[in-house]
């Protein structure tokens, strides 16, 4: 066997494992979840995904402008006063977007 078919037969296995030791966990009885309310788990669910998205997003867009920034005071060192101010006020605001995501979260789980 290759290293690849291996690799797969590996992730098979622990993905077939975790499903087997986790079927006690769907087996409730439908009595007892049939009057209570889901929505905390979706909450939940759509929280993570919104600050991961945003925290995600937010990380590249740092890295990227960082990044660029650094090339350019490395072409023209005379226009590094320029270059920072400009980075730290794109930082500013990319740091306030995932902020306000946040505080979208925040607002989703406690409010709604």
């Amino acid at each position: 066997m290759n290293r690849l078919t291996k690799k797969l037969f590996a992730l098979t296995a622990a993905l077939l494992l975790s499903l087997a030791l986790a079927a006690p966990a769907y087996a409730a009885d439908a009595a007892q979840t049939a009057g209570q309310d889901n929505t905390i788990g979706l909450k939940a669910i759509a929280a993570g995904i919104a600050v991961g998205v945003a925290a995600a997003g937010g990380a590249v867009g740092m890295g990227l402008s960082t990044a660029k920034a650094s090339e350019s005071i490395a072409r023209q060192p005379e226009a590094e006063g320029k270059i920072r101010t400009t980075l730290m006020l794109g930082l500013v605001f990319i740091e306030t977007a995932i902020i306000y995501a946040l505080l979208v979260v925040i607002l989703i789980i406690f409010v709604l």
